[in-house]
């Protein structure tokens, strides 16, 4: 018995070519196709060439030529069957067995796609040809569509008083016109209703391009009417397994590398109208794992783009929280939110590609990050919310299938928290003013102290160092030639002291131009003065107190750029960034 030719076209607009020789062969790209040496011979430089828009390989080498199941079978020596059973597994779908209740699933899903074919088009022509439907022709001109959208997306409009069941009912038994989900029975009327009549109706594709569900928009504006509905559920439709375009976007993976995945049918239409034709829609549900993990199968980056009003935030954090366990290696889940009130239809239609590509850009965040930051925001100052912060993020983390993609995860959350909570980290250094109850006499100097940050109070005590002792450090300048300091303000008196000091005049404090009230307030916050004073005319200890400021600079420093390379491997997760990383980890533990 043969498989049905649906099954295989699914196996096939699931999986690239270049994913499934992949496995065996390593590839590189070149141009639109991928190249590598061939499997089946023996050589040094690559004939072996893959090209997933036209969905075969072909090696120069040895003229072998063919799809998914033929590398398969030659590679790993299969029959038909163990290779389709094989690769069936690997893109995620049930394996097919050939039984009674097969031939008629079959039989049922031939039937069910015939129905969706015929309304689908029935309903198409309607609103291309018919020119009496005025209400819902404007409904789409002041949407901005034209008639290329409308035929792209086989956009249709089902009448008030419509009723395709009594065409279909000469075809098909009731039974299965009930199934489809494209009519529900009306008891008191003892007739069959159209479920989407007065609707604009936007076909729901799987991914080889068949129509099997769809999604309705009522042209009336009425509080007990919903906006959208979509069909219900049948054998042969599952809303948490599709998205709306797939069939469409996924030809672009070739070519983009990211996926925009947004809320609405009009947001799809709207996007590809302007030119951003790498867009999906998930179905009026929450988004599901399944969803995930098909767009991964094409695409490196989604990026999800929900309203943005506080119904599209919230639609934002519950797929963020449901998606993050899907997460890869090389590959990203990113959000971009939108001006509070656009939606990208309305975005894209205002602003234009280019402005909405820059937009992206400039505002998409890692889903992570995002995480991170809704719970920051909730979270007080005290222990017991900090608690419950770190709790919560450490269970969002432990769902991550990945156990690499975990771990990265979960040391990015803690190092973040970690920053909010210095008192907290025994045993290392950090760069904050210690907090201590202050009588009534020092509240004045309390308050000035918090507005300074722990590096500026560290840079302090350089300066009055130096300044406190310039005949010393005028004989070893090498010591104080190579410190970094972060504030403008102390950087710009570091320089004019090096400056001055390498000039070999001797040197007063009053004769170098400084600000007085600068160096007042250097001296009102500069720590190390009470140690000074207590080993005047000790140089050794000057020099230790030295040593140990310029270690702490130097650690703030590497602090700084661990942070910022975080945040680029939260972006790009490379293992580069990463080594990078932990190489800077290691100079500050030595540090």
């Amino acid at each position: 018995m043969k498989y049905p030719k649906e099954y295989l076209d699914e196996i096939k607009t699931r999986l690239k070519v270049s994913t499934v020789v992949s496995k065996s062969v390593s590839l590189k790209k070149r141009g639109k196709e991928f190249v590598g040496l061939s499997p089946f011979k023996t050589e040094k430089t690559p004939s072996f060439t893959v090209n997933d828009e036209k969905e075969f390989y072909h090696c120069f080498a040895t003229s072998e030529h063919g799809n998914i199941f033929d590398f398969i079978m030659k590679t790993q020596n299969l029959k038909f069957g163990e290779a389709v059973k094989s690769l069936a597994n690997l893109a995620g779908m049930r394996p097919y067995t050939f039984s009674k209740q097969d031939e008629e699933r079959e039989k049922n899903w031939q039937e069910y796609c015939l129905i969706y074919n015929q309304y689908v088009e029935f309903y198409h022509e309607k609103i291309l040809k018919n020119e009496n439907l005025t209400v819902a022709r404007d409904y789409l001109k002041k949407r901005n569509l034209t008639k290329e959208e409308v035929k792209k997306f086989k956009i249709g409009f089902v009448e008030r008083n419509s009723n395709f069941y009594e065409k279909l009912k000469n075809e098909f038994s009731e039974k299965v016109l009930l199934e489809c989900g494209l009519f529900y029975y009306d008891e008191k009327k003892n007739i069959y209703i159209e479920r989407f009549r007065d609707r604009i109706i936007f076909p729901i594709n799987n991914i080889s391009g068949q129509p099997i569900g769809l999604g309705g928009r009522t042209i009336q504006e009425t509080n007990y009417l919903a906006k959208y509905i979509n069909s219900p559920e049948t054998p042969f439709f599952k809303k948490g397994s599709n998205l709306y375009n797939l069939d469409l976007a996924r030809k672009l993976s070739n070519k983009i590398d990211h996926v925009y995945l947004v809320e609405g049918y009009m947001d799809v239409v709207g996007l590809s109208k302007n030119g951003i034709e790498n867009v999906v829609a998930n179905l009026g549900t929450s988004l599901t794992d399944k969803q995930i993990i098909i767009l991964n199968q094409f695409f490196e980056d989604i990026i999800i783009c929900f309203d943005g009003d506080e119904s599209g935030y919230k639609a934002a954090l519950r797929a963020a929280e449901n998606s993050i366990k899907e997460l890869q290696p090389e590959k990203q889940i990113s959000f971009l939110f939108l001006p509070d009130g656009e939606d990208p239809d309305s975005y894209a239609n205002k602003n234009g590609k280019v402005n909405f590509i820059d937009f992206t850009k400039q505002s998409k965040i890692s889903i992570h990050q995002f995480i991170f930051n809704h719970y920051k925001k909730q979270t007080e100052n005290n222990p017991s919310s900090m608690a419950i912060f770190e709790k919560k993020l450490r269970s969002i983390a432990s769902t991550i299938k990945d156990d690499f993609i975990k771990k990265y995860v979960l040391e990015f959350f803690l190092e973040k928290i970690s920053s909010l909570t210095p008192h907290s980290n025994v045993g290392k250094k950090q760069f904050y003013t210690k907090k201590i109850k202050s009588l009534q006499t020092t509240q004045k100097y309390f308050n000035e102290s918090k507005s300074l940050s722990g590096v500026e109070l560290k840079e302090f005590s350089l300066l009055y160092l130096i300044m406190n002792n310039l005949d010393t450090f005028q004989d070893n300048l090498h010591l104080i030639e190579n410190i970094k300091l972060f504030s403008d303000e102390n950087r710009l008196i570091y320089e004019t002291l090096l400056t001055k000091l390498k000039s070999g005049e001797k040197l007063t404090i009053q004769e170098i131009p400084i600000d007085p009230q600068l160096i007042e307030k250097i001296n009102k916050f500069a720590s190390i003065k009470h140690i000074l004073n207590n080993n005047q005319n000790n140089q050794d200890k000057m020099f230790e107190l030295l040593e140990e400021i310029s270690r702490d600079l130097k650690n703030y420093d590497l602090e700084f750029r661990i942070e910022e390379l975080e945040s680029k491997f939260s972006k790009d997760l490379s293992e580069s960034t990463f080594n990078e990383i932990r190489e800077l980890k290691k100079q500050k533990n030595i540090n």
